[in-house]
């Protein structure tokens, strides 16, 4: 069993996390989960996890906390759940470690050089039960594993990163896999909501509110999420509102391939390309037209 604790941030996801938990297969000595509040079984859950896990020797400790937004939700069970192990790490409910991923962690986390504070993963989505391989899509890489104490969440409003304070990163080889198996409707649900955390965003990015704290471009995050930060504000938002995403949606389904991921990648890759960044568009024009600023995003209500 390795000495990491494995930081979980659920809303209403009974149906998600038991399999997220089960397939790191028994080499995590202890999962922190910190809830905002489900209206589900997911207290019930994590109390029966937490059963099972000790009759292995870990353990599962479920906090509850008021969501303000995800970084600061990350950042407050990574400082105040008394986590003591050598290691910890960042994962979503809705996804899984492939048996490959947990086997290299229980053999090679434990022998990393002193110098090595971080450690990046690679990321697989699955959509409707389709490996999404295509569309620039895969593989994601992120710094999900990091010395206790050594990473914090950057504080943005969307797409936050993990920032190592100090120490070299490595890179393992195997692959941990997105896999929610709620519904399309949530699923869209989901994205109208990420739209108005995204305009928020850039709202606050234009005004410079966070020009102090740029801790992507100054830390130690992954090249791979350095580089689509600055494609992102340099690059995607100087092309005309709506045209962009018309673009975004051919260089994703046809220059990069999404095409070949069948049925599920044709709907996976126009909404996420298309409809959700023409959402992102059009509440942008709202705002500017009505001179009015998106509010604070509260948690998914779903």
């Amino acid at each position: 069993m390795v000495d990491l604790t494995v930081v979980i941030l659920t809303k209403n996801e009974e149906k998600n996390l038991r399999k997220c938990i089960e397939s790191f297969r028994g080499i995590a000595s202890r999962f922190v989960i910190v809830d905002s509040f489900s209206t589900d079984e997911t207290e019930k859950l994590c109390s029966e996890l937490n059963q099972e896990l000790q009759k292995i020797g870990s353990s599962l400790d479920f906090y509850q906390n008021k969501w303000v937004d995800y970084a600061t939700q990350l950042n407050w069970g990574l400082t105040q759940t008394n986590i003591t192990t050598q290691w910890s790490m960042r994962m979503d409910a809705d996804e899984e470690l492939l048996e490959e991923l947990a086997l290299e962690i229980d053999q090679n986390l434990p022998k990393l050089s002193e110098d090595i504070n971080g450690v990046v993963l690679r990321r697989r989505v699955y959509f409707m039960g389709r490996w999404i391989k295509h569309g620039g899509r895969y593989p994601e890489l992120l710094l999900r594993i990091f010395k206790t104490g050594k990473a914090m969440c950057e504080q943005k409003i969307m797409d936050e990163h993990m920032i190592l304070s100090e120490g070299k990163t490595i890179q393992f080889k195997n692959d941990l896999m997105d896999n929610n198996t709620k519904d399309l409707e949530w699923w869209t649900n989901k994205h109208n909501w990420y739209s108005n955390r995204e305009v928020l965003d850039h709202q606050l990015t234009m005004e410079k509110a966070f020009e102090s704290n740029n801790s992507l471009e100054s830390g130690q995050s992954t090249k791979q999420a350095k580089g689509k930060r600055i494609v992102k504000n340099k690059g995607y938002y100087r092309v005309p509102k709506f045209f962009r995403a018309h673009l975004y949606f051919i260089y994703r389904y046809y220059i990069r391939l999404g095409f070949l991921d069948g049925p599920e990648g044709k709907i996976f890759h126009f909404l996420q390309a298309y409809w959700y960044r023409f959402l992102v568009d059009a509440k942008m024009y709202e705002c500017e037209k009505y001179d009015k600023k998106m509010k604070q995003v509260e948690d998914l209500k779903a």
